[in-house]
């Protein structure tokens, strides 16, 4: 046993060199990863316990403690913001809203806190995947350049100095958008019948198959859609695996460009998997996003909603900029509307973000 003092000195018998910092650095890697993981977007049953999961802590770690450990920030890599459900009973319109600029402070937010562990810093990149799938959305490319300028004009005014863009542009530049999603599926997409396999076997394959195609329906059922519900049913669970198989894609294209990134995901994610699925938003509704929705502010209080749904609780309709930004409800008759979920457990919560 080496004598009080001696801690990190090499000794006459070959013990290696101990690091006094370690320790310091592990504890601190643990903080990191315990304020975003306060704001966990888990599955039903996905495995994960405690209000933060101690082996999602234990599986990404490693990836957190080697930036730490090299002095570097600490970068993350989130595929969202991708554009505007194109169905009016959910959004306000094309083009970023309130909802969304709530979201990016909330990811500002969580950087800040981990600067204030971690000097070196983070930051989130925000890779958006609107022009990976906005052709089975119904959604035109114009569109999907129009909400990512806004998103990074957004980015700029609230002055969110730790989130970028990243979009497919930037990979195929100068290509065609249709060529692009090509090339991305071509290169990196798995075949259909190997997620038909997945979402047979059950679990998380099957719920995110689920959800999207619940998404699918949702989006495609606007009023220009003149078709039986059934028949959309059929059209959307079809549409559900191109989404997920480019959205695998985007995703692994990410991890080859970005290794050394924690990966997030705006989708529920199992326990101690390669993602860390995190909520942007307090709503009743874990696969809600603020690209989905609208927000809606009660007594100081922001949560997502549906639009049809904040109107038909009373919600007024709120501009910024004389531009529709988001829906205001009384409240006296918030009690008719959806229950927003509890907060997760952080120092800034989302829905007071801007207030």
């Amino acid at each position: 046993m080496r004598p009080p003092g001696t801690v990190g000195a090499t000794s006459t018998k070959g013990d290696a060199v101990s690091d006094p910092a370690a320790p310091d650095i592990e504890l601190a890697a643990v903080e990191v990863l315990r304020e975003v993981l306060a704001h966990q977007r888990r599955p039903r049953d996905g495995g994960c316990a405690g209000r933060v999961c101690l082996r999602c802590v234990r599986h990404h770690l490693d990836t957190v403690r080697s930036a730490m450990e090299s002095g570097r920030r600490i970068d993350f890599v989130l595929p969202a913001f991708p554009t505007k459900s194109p169905n009016p009973a959910k959004v306000l319109g094309p083009l970023p809203d309130l909802a969304e600029e709530l979201a990016l402070r909330f990811l500002d937010g969580l950087c800040e806190r981990i600067a204030a562990i971690h000097p070196p810093g983070a930051a989130i990149l925000l890779c958006s995947d609107g022009r990976v799938f906005n052709d089975l959305l119904g959604v035109s490319d114009e569109d999907v350049t129009g909400y990512v300028r806004g998103i990074d004009r957004m980015i700029k005014r609230i002055g969110a100095t730790h989130l970028e863009q990243f979009t497919l542009d930037d990979v195929y530049s100068g290509a065609g958008h249709v060529d692009m999603r090509a090339m991305l599926s071509s290169g990196y997409a798995p075949t259909v019948e190997e997620l038909r396999e997945e979402v047979r076997a059950g679990g998380a394959p099957l719920a995110m198959y689920r959800g999207i195609t619940r998404f699918m329906l949702e989006d495609l059922s606007g009023p220009g859609y003149t078709g039986t519900r059934s028949a959309l049913q059929r059209h959307c669970r079809k549409l559900a695996y191109g989404v997920i198989q480019r959205s695998k894609a985007w995703g692994d294209l990410l991890g080859q460009l970005f290794p050394a990134a924690v990966r997030l995901s705006i989708h529920p994610q199992p326990c101690a998997t390669d993602k860390i699925g995190i909520l942007l938003a307090d709503t009743p509704d874990v696969w809600l996003t603020p690209w989905h929705s609208v927000a809606v502010e009660t007594g100081g209080r922001y949560t997502l909603m549906k639009r049809a749904e904040a109107e038909a609780a009373g919600a007024a309709l709120a501009y910024r900029a004389g531009r529709p930004s988001h829906y205001v409800l009384e409240p006296a008759a918030a009690g008719t509307a959806p229950a927003p979920a509890p907060a997760p457990a952080h120092r800034e919560p989302w829905n007071r973000a801007c207030a």
